[in-house]
């Protein structure tokens, strides 16, 4: 389906885990079907939250796998075989704790950088040739790479509002992917919110 994209949020599922900062990918699509006043309903036969959009020539399904992060794949997965859909046609959204909190990063492809959400999902597609747009959300250097508690926690108040501003530009991104392609939404969104010298700019 040529006209079809999938957008997806990587998160883990249940209360305990709302609002941290591994389920950033959660909280960009809610904030997408929010703007776009969409119902969720829970697809059993996915394992997935879906909310769907028709338009004018487009039609855009938002998802949330309810798997857990480290089996995303499974859903993504499933939904890329019944739909019949290219790599190219595939947005995942993520949490980077590699990238400060305030900057953003869309690529079509690449490595799943150790994040296991992104690994299930470069298995079940076979291929690392997918878009992807990262959020970032820092870490604490005396943290080093042992990072499970960090991203398993909640932003502060000071973090709420910084990211905030990065899902309505980052939200802005998934719109002009959809709309004019990947190209011209790394060109134009890329990088630090607060820098909109970066913004020209392809990292």
């Amino acid at each position: 389906m040529e006209n079809l994209y999938l957008v997806v949020g990587l998160g883990n599922p249940g209360k305990e885990y709302a609002g941290t900062r591994h389920n950033a990918g959660f909280q960009l699509v809610q904030q997408l079907a929010d703007h776009w006043k969409l119902q969720w309903t829970l697809d059993k036969k996915f394992n997935s939250k879906l909310a769907r959009r028709e338009e004018v020539g487009k039609r855009i399904i938002l998802c949330q796998p309810q798997t857990f992060m480290n089996a995303s794949g499974e859903a993504v997965g499933g939904l890329s075989r019944f739909y019949q859909l290219q790599s190219r046609q595939i947005l995942v959204i993520v949490d980077d704790a590699d990238l400060p909190l305030g900057q953003i990063r869309m690529r079509p492809g690449g490595s799943c950088g150790g994040h296991h959400g992104l690994e299930s999902i470069e298995n079940h597609l076979a291929t690392q040739d997918y878009p992807r747009l990262r959020v970032g959300i820092g870490r604490r250097e005396s943290e080093g790479r042992r990072i499970t508690n960090y991203v398993l926690g909640q932003f502060d108040a000071e973090e709420r509002k910084i990211l905030e501003n990065v899902l309505q530009r980052a939200a802005q991104q998934v719109e002009c992917w959809v709309e004019a392609g990947i190209q011209l939404a790394m060109n134009r969104f890329n990088g630090a919110i607060d820098a909109p010298s970066n913004r020209g700019k392809t990292e």
